[in-house]
């Protein structure tokens, strides 16, 4: 998926502002234009991650075009930022692990204290922690 990204220039003293406007409340920035367009993205899978976990609808994005054409963006640098569709995929799927037995017991132990199933409290403690950028 493809999200327009407008980018306000940055001088010597400025970092490089990026917002995904399709995102509402997603920007960045960056020291360099390379930083503030790895960062833009960083932002906007943390942004549709969030929204996924809330149960949140995730906006189609829009076209370059219209942005270029957006008046609070004259002036501003545009570009895109790509991200992964699995980010977007919420379908369940099985998978193997292997783990020593004692290092499993403690997760059986941690998930029934839990009130949780084996997969849901890995997916518990996954959710919970804040995402990083891969």
């Amino acid at each position: 998926m493809h999200y327009p990204i407008a980018i306000e220039p940055g001088t010597d003293t400025a970092a490089f502002g990026v917002v995904v406007p399709d995102l509402p409340g997603c920007f960045s920035a960056g020291d360099t234009l390379d930083q503030a367009m790895l960062a833009a993205r960083e932002a906007a899978a943390a942004w549709v991650d969030s929204a996924l976990d809330q149960g949140l609808p995730i906006p189609a994005p829009s076209s370059l075009e219209t942005l270029r054409h957006d008046t609070r963006y004259a002036g501003w640098i545009f570009g895109v930022v790509t991200l992964d569709p699995a980010a977007l995929d919420d379908t369940t799927e099985r998978v193997n692990i292997t783990l020593p037995r004692r290092v499993l017991n403690r997760l059986d132990a941690q998930a029934r204290a839990a009130g949780e199933s084996r997969s849901g409290y890995i997916a518990q403690l996954t959710l919970a922690e804040p995402m990083r950028a891969v």
